[in-house]
């Protein structure tokens, strides 16, 4: 039998033969997995859905920083609507209850939400990066380079899912019994692909992430020193102090959301690497499902962290 993967958010990452060998105590656990996939999609579709209330109030206003974050919005909404709640309803009815190409589309807006929040993420930090390091740059071409950058997230994100379209097909379990499964023709099949979804995802994202991040710092410190430097009366000072705090005001909420999203996404993807490359590791039990539950945590927390800042 070609192995099989289960990427993203399915029942288990289990062999198809042992679902089903559920004891008292796995039903009860599964009870309690679904009430949090509940709160949790409660939470996110509430809270994006009440931060777009919110950017759309201020749309006369609208900054680069709320484009963004209207987008990262709309990303967190996709993640919320195809990943968490499809994981949901399959931990209730204990399988997929649709068709084969409602599978592959599940599949499909399931990694695209992950890819969306992932460089919507990553074009602000950018953006941020040429605010702060590259001012002038950014002020005769920031419009445009804004609308590009939102853009690319897009396209990136809708061409990268796309061999989900054809990896995943709904598949009998057991009699009476369907769900979503990857098939791989070679056994090497799925390890490439979990590392590649880990470094497009997660790690190369990160790498630019800790980049301009570092240059932001720098190039704040640098200019803050520089302006109190040449501050030589009290005014001037102030007048730095004004310029920082509102520079810092967005670099910290960038901050912050990138620090949530490496909490709760990095033990979702170092499992995957694991039990992709080693067969002995396992991918069953509290702490796996914990670790599931986190990384769909992340869509929860970008509206409050911006309501906090704002």
């Amino acid at each position: 039998m070609p192995p099989r993967l289960n990427f993203t958010f399915n029942r288990n990452s289990s062999s198809p033969e042992q679902i089903g060998e559920t004891g008292e105590n796995e039903d009860y656990f599964a009870l309690v997995k679904a009430a949090i996939l509940g709160m949790i999609f409660v939470l996110a579709a509430c809270g994006n859905f009440f931060l777009l209330y919110t950017l759309w109030k201020k749309r006369k206003r609208n900054t680069r920083t709320q484009l963004f974050l209207f987008h990262l919005c709309l990303a967190d909404l996709v993640v919320a609507f195809f990943q968490v709640l499809p994981q949901l309803s399959m931990e209730i009815t204990h399988g997929f209850k649709g068709s084969d190409s409602l599978c592959r589309i599940v599949k499909y807006l399931q990694v695209f939400g992950m890819f969306a929040s992932t460089y919507m993420i990553v074009a602000m930090t950018i953006d941020r990066y040429h605010a702060v390091c590259r001012p002038m740059v950014s002020f005769f071409k920031g419009s445009f380079r804004r609308y590009v950058a939102i853009g690319t997230a897009w396209l990136i994100s809708l061409a990268f899912s796309t061999p989900q379209l054809f990896i995943f097909s709904l598949q009998r379990i057991e009699e009476n019994l369907y769900d979503c499964w990857a098939t791989f023709v070679e056994p090497w099949g799925q390890r490439i692909y979990i590392t590649w979804i880990t470094l497009s995802v997660f790690l190369f994202p990160a790498i630019i992430l800790l980049y301009c991040q570092l240059r932001i710092c720098t190039g704040i410190y640098f200019n803050m020193k520089r302006k109190t430097l040449q501050g030589a009366t009290g005014d001037g000072r102030s007048c730095a102090r004004g310029v920082s705090s509102a520079m810092l005001k967005t670099v910290k909420m960038t901050f912050v959301i990138i620090l949530a999203y490496s909490i709760c996404w990095t033990p979702f993807f170092v499992v995957q690497l694991w039990s992709a490359w080693s067969p002995s590791a396992p991918t069953q039990g509290p702490v796996f499902v914990i670790i599931m539950l986190l990384a769909s945590l992340n869509s929860c927390t970008n509206p409050w962290i911006y309501q906090y800042y704002s």
